[in-house]
Parts: C-alpha cells; structure tokens; sequence
C-alpha cells in the first residue's frame, strides 16, 4: 500500500509517524501548542526523532472549543507551513483543517496532505479543492462539528454506522477526483469514552475500505478520564494504545510524542 506525496510514492508497509504542530493557544494538551518562536524549533525536534508528516493546526477540534473564524484560521496556519517549507524544504506537511480555503492557501505554500475532521462534510468545496492538488486526503469520522460533536453518540450499531459512513466518503472523494483516501475512525470525536474503546477493539473492520487506516489517540480524554489522570500524564497510556492499534494493522499513528511513537514502530517491526 502506497499513497503519493510531494510526487514520492510511500509505502505504508512501515507504520508511519505523523507528528502534531498545534498553533493554538488552546489545544487541550498545552505541551503541544507553539508559538511562531518555537514552531520550529519543535518541528526540528520531531523531524530529527523520524517523523515522517508534520501536521500543522490552527483551529483546535476539542470538545467545548471556541469557534475560529476562517481569517484567524488562516493568519495561524498559512505563515507556518510557509515557514516550515523555507526551513525544511524536505518536509511533508499535514494540514489539519476543514475548510476548503485554509486547505488551498496551504497546499500553495507547499504542504502536501490535507486532514478533514469532517472528511468533506463541514465544507463543500473541500473534496474538489482536494482532488485539483491531487494529495492524500485523511478523512476523519464526526457527527455534528467540534462544537455539538459530543451530543451526537447515539448509534444503532456504532460500527456498522462507521462503516457506512467511510464507505459513502470515499465514494465520494473518488467521485471528486482523490486517489489516496485515509481512513481516520475519530477516537474521541462524536463518541463515548466505552464507544471509543468498542472502535479499537474492532479497529480491524476498517481495513475492508483498502486505505491506510491513521489512528489519534494522542494523550486523549479516552486514556486519561479512564486511568484518573490528565493529558500530561497520558504518555504511557498512548504508548499502550498505540501499540493495540499496530497490532490491528493501523499504517500511521498521529501524536505529541514522536520519539515514543518511532520506538513502538521499532520495537513492534521486530516482530513481524
């Protein structure tokens, strides 16, 4: 399995590690926001520990956030992909948008992967926006928007309810003209912390879509409410569940803690 990046086909045989540049002020997990004077301090950090995406965020998808104006949105991430391509011209930029305006100014300056919280759903320019770069395109599950996403947690059958929902995605992105659809289950976007543990015990399900599954459960509520702690004392909790998730077969893991991220890649490659 392959996806096309800046025009160099990766494999996703080797798990991936894509690491989170959060340039909010409010990011639930306050050691992964950044100023402009430490972005890049911090993406040298995480590139020299082997991450292999940098996914760069300006409107911070936590339940309870307060909304950011696409102008905000654009004043936080446009600067930092443009800086970041200058400094690290190798660098593979993921951005972590649902607008279609904040996607297309970004992918100008030079990032070269898109990451919708509402795979499509919240804009609706966002796929032909997509598919005229012809990037990969991380698709995620949410019901609602960031601000009611947490009222919406009653499924039939949550998995079945999943499936359907990448299915009818990525037939549209196809639609759109997108070839490399990632699949993103959303831990703990429109989910219950028990919904959000059902999704990764059946996390090979969504395999079925033919797409590189990507998994975000980087120092979560899921993790931290359950073992009575909070986000800073989580790592080893992400640690554990990152590891389940490469079990399952999961090709990228998105999280604050490259170094972490890369030893369970190593450590779990050895045994294949």
């Amino acid at each position: 399995m392959t996806i096309n990046c800046k025009g160099e086909l990766l494999s996703m045989d080797t798990p991936r590690v894509m690491g989170i540049l959060n340039h909010t002020p409010d990011s639930f997990y306050e050691g992964s926001r950044v100023t402009e004077k430490t972005l890049l301090q911090r993406a040298e950090t995480m590139l020299a520990q082997g991450a292999d995406f940098i996914d760069v965020g300006g409107y911070s998808t936590r339940p309870n956030a307060p909304e950011v104006s696409q102008a905000e949105e654009l004043s936080r991430v446009v600067p930092v992909v443009r800086s970041l391509v200058q400094h690290f011209p190798e660098i593979r930029i993921s951005v972590d948008t649902f607008r279609s305006e904040v996607a297309r100014q970004s992918l100008l300056e030079g990032a070269c992967i898109i990451n919708d919280i509402s795979a499509g759903l919240l804009d609706e320019q966002m796929l032909a926006t997509v598919a005229q770069f012809q990037v990969p395109y991380i698709a995620m599950h949410l019901v609602g928007t960031p601000q009611t996403m947490q009222q919406h947690t009653d499924y039939k059958d949550i998995i079945s309810d999943m499936r359907y929902y990448f299915s009818e995605r990525k037939a549209k992105a196809l639609q759109a003209g997108i070839n490399d659809f990632i699949v993103d289950v959303g831990f703990g976007f429109s989910k219950t912390l028990d919904q959000n543990y059902e999704v990764l015990k059946h996390l090979e399900l969504f395999h079925s879509f033919g797409c590189p599954l990507l998994v975000g459960f980087s120092r979560k509520s899921m993790l931290y409410k359950l073992l009575n702690t909070d986000p800073a004392g989580a790592l080893n909790a992400t640690t554990v569940v990152n590891t389940i998730a490469l079990m399952k077969g999961a090709h990228i893991l998105r999280v604050h803690d490259v170094k972490e991220a890369k030893e369970c890649v190593t450590l779990f490659e050895k045994i294949q």
